[in-house]
């Protein structure tokens, strides 16, 4: 595929979609963060629903290390 035809291809998905929004849940770029890692082994509808009361304790790095391991794994048990 030719380069022109890759950017008229994105040129055309913005206008028809200038503000694409993916399916998880996230409030600032270390939740986004988190939730992709954890997407990569499940369906966002899973990790979106694990991530909830996770993201509500620990919305950054340090209060996420704040839970500890025993911690974090009983909040993403459910992903997998």
């Amino acid at each position: 595929m030719r380069k022109a035809d890759v950017f008229e291809f994105y040129r055309r998905l913005a206008e028809i979609n200038p503000e694409p929004r993916g399916e998880l849940e996230w409030t600032n770029p270390y939740t986004l963060l988190v939730a992709v890692a954890l997407s990569a082994q499940a369906t966002d509808v899973s990790v979106n629903r694990a991530t909830r009361k996770l993201v509500a304790l620990a919305d950054t790095p340090d209060k996420m290390l704040s839970l500890g391991e025993e911690g974090i794994r009983e909040h993403i048990k459910t992903v997998g």
